[in-house]
């Protein structure tokens, strides 16, 4: 089973089905170079064309995957979105990072009461985080 790195709570994404068939079930469980696992408010079906869109980071934050895994929670749903092109996983690695740093940010902000400046925050976060922040395997 591949592990999905969790996007931040605190940083909305839509998921959007995309009209593209499913891929066969029996593909699924080697579908994927990587991937991001988020919550929706809604489940979705294993093999589901999707587009992942991270509205805060604009309209090019758009990363077309399939549907890995959907878990009901408590109120919503754990979803995990598996890329399978490489193109796609590097992008959404390097947006996953700075959506890290964002969460980062904010929670400085909320535990120093002040806003840094997010350059400072960025270093501050990789010197800390870098050498462990999966090639795209994470819990």
């Amino acid at each position: 089973m591949r592990q999905f790195l969790r996007h931040p709570c605190d940083l909305p994404v839509e998921l959007i089905i995309r009209k593209q068939t499913f891929l066969p079930r029996q593909r699924l469980h080697n579908i994927s170079l990587g991937g991001v696992a988020c919550n929706s408010p809604r489940g979705f079906r294993r093999g589901t064309s999707i587009e992942l869109h991270i509205p805060l980071l604009g309209d090019a934050a758009r990363y077309p995957g399939i549907v890995a895994w959907s878990r009901k929670q408590n109120s919503d749903y754990r979803v995990g979105i598996a890329f399978i092109d490489e193109d796609t996983l590097f992008r959404a690695r390097m947006i996953e990072q700075v959506c890290q740093i964002e969460h980062y940010r904010r929670q400085q902000m909320l535990t120093l009461g002040n806003d840094q400046p997010i350059e400072d925050l960025a270093l501050e976060w990789i010197a800390q985080n870098a050498a462990d922040f999966p090639l795209f395997c994470a819990v």
